[in-house]
């Protein structure tokens, strides 16, 4: 199953796109590993994963149809 990623902030601007698809990897780990060979750019990064607006554990599963986000760091105040 494919996933629609939506992306965020400077992670956006280094692999010049807010959205894209990829094939389900199966977990969050998996999708890292993925995102990290095909966007080497980002490895250096600091992100956070949410799936279905929650934020995503490595060990997370991704259920087919889920709305993916990559996250940059954020801060309140």
């Amino acid at each position: 199953m494919v996933l629609t990623i939506k992306v965020f902030g400077k992670i956006s601007e280094e692999i010049d796109q807010m959205e894209f698809s990829i094939e389900n990897p199966g977990n969050v780990s998996a999708l890292i590993e993925k995102l990290q060979a095909q966007f080497p750019q980002i490895q250096e990064l600091k992100y956070a994963i949410a799936i279905n607006h929650q934020l995503a554990k490595p060990s997370e599963d991704i259920p087919d149809g889920a709305e993916v986000a990559l996250l940059p760091p954020f801060s309140g105040g």
